[in-house]
């Protein structure tokens, strides 16, 4: 049955602050522990929530901090103890965290963790906790204890979200430094992108992508990986920064180029095009004009200090494109010299493309010819001659009324 005791705690408290100043610890702690059993007895929230933060400060005044760790624990442990009350006593125990030194104040949040390990009425003071503990292996260089101790917790939805958005984040970077790129993908999807259009989450957006960016490198997405700086690019704090959309243009511009011919990209490549802020990047705008004309390209007119393979077989797999776009047949040794390869390279480049679907192609390995034009079926064939005829009778008909046209002027011109 629910009882005030909000005056006997009132009464109490100045006594309790008495003994402490005349150095009476133990007698203040355990008269605040015989109001506690009863507050608690009587479900007064507001007091017991009073008395158990009284002996949290009063520990952490006399800088008692072992037996602040004891108290909370046994505080904790009490039968019928009220939830919301053991939720303020850790909070604000919490509170003098920073002011414990090592090792002391490592044991003290493991400590509190231990307390609020397994409770969901405290989940996120146990992820708190748990990040601050992450955070001292990681100064000790423990990276792999960190990012497993951190992964252990479960962002539930009772946090903040621009916190539990941050948390994640620790946990994708500690993932990363750890090297654990599957994992990291895993946690990464946790997060929603359109979170990062609410107001004051440019930060929390900057770190993701920049998180994100490190992944897909790794795993060499380029097309990812250009898109993550298009979304830096457009945030409104680095477009404003000349120092630094340049260099996100640029590195968005170059892995686009790097990532896997396809339409996607093909389509982002038309789009930056028009981007007027390309126009004083001029080395970009030369890789963006390279690849979308359809003409051959000099792997040494784009040649520079990058991942010179990848980009060189972009190169080589645009300069096939474009060939198969205006040649019929081909000989190998044309090939070899137009695209400036092997002749084993340019077979294996042009299967490639065919695999890929990104162009038809036949090779006559013993007549050292290539065919690109695809054959057609009889009835395809007909409907084309059947096109041709009609286009050719099209214009015999259209040059036969322009030369009556030219007679009929003529002819009125000497009648003048």
């Amino acid at each position: 049955m629910e009882q005030d005791c909000s005056h006997m705690v009132k009464e109490l408290l100045p006594q309790v602050d008495q003994l402490v100043a005349s150095g009476q610890l133990p007698a203040a702690l355990d008269q605040l522990h015989a109001l506690e059993k009863k507050t608690r007895a009587a479900a007064d929230l507001w007091s017991t929530t009073q008395l158990l933060e009284r002996i949290v400060d009063i520990c952490a005044h006399a800088q008692e901090w072992v037996m602040l760790e004891q108290q909370v624990a046994a505080m904790a442990k009490k039968h019928a103890q009220l939830k919301q009350a053991i939720t303020k006593m850790v909070q604000k125990a919490m509170t003098y965290l920073d002011q414990a030194a090592e090792p002391t104040r490592t044991e003290l949040i493991d400590g509190l963790r231990k307390v609020t390990e397994g409770k969901m009425f405290v989940e996120v003071e146990y992820a708190r906790l748990t990040r601050m503990r992450a955070n001292i292996y990681e100064q000790q260089g423990q990276i792999n204890k960190a990012a497993d101790l951190l992964q252990e917790v479960q962002v539930e939805t009772s946090m903040d979200r621009r916190e539990k958005t941050d948390f994640i984040l620790e946990q994708m970077r500690l993932c990363l430094a750890k090297r654990d790129f599957i994992r990291m993908a895993i946690i990464s999807r946790k997060i929603n992108q359109k979170y990062f259009e609410h107001e004051g989450t440019e930060d929390l957006k900057l770190r993701y992508f920049e998180l994100m960016i490190q992944y897909d490198v790794h795993e060499e997405n380029y097309l990812e990986v250009s898109r993550h700086y298009y979304a830096i690019y457009t945030m409104p704090s680095i477009k404003a920064d000349a120092s630094k959309w340049p260099s996100m243009l640029q590195n968005m511009v170059l892995y686009l180029v790097m990532a896997p011919y396809g339409n996607e990209q093909v389509d982002m490549l038309h789009r930056i095009q028009q981007d007027h802020n390309l126009e004083t990047l001029p080395h970009s705008c030369q890789l963006v004009k390279i690849f979308t004309t359809m003409e051959l390209t000099r792997w040494s007119v784009v040649e520079q200090n990058t991942d010179k393979q990848v980009l060189r077989d972009r190169v080589i797999e645009h300069n096939v494109r474009v060939i198969a776009k205006y040649y019929l047949r081909a000989t190998i040794q044309q090939l070899t010299r137009l695209l400036e390869l092997s002749a084993d390279e340019v077979e294996t480049f042009i299967s490639k493309a065919v695999v890929s679907g990104t162009i038809y192609a036949r090779i006559d390995r013993p007549a050292g010819i290539v065919t690109f034009a695809q054959p057609r079926e009889g009835e395809e064939q007909l409907n084309a001659w059947a096109s041709d005829v009609n286009k050719l009778l099209s214009l015999v008909e259209k040059t036969t009324h322009l030369i009556s046209k030219e007679e009929i002027v003529n002819k009125i011109a000497q009648a003048i």
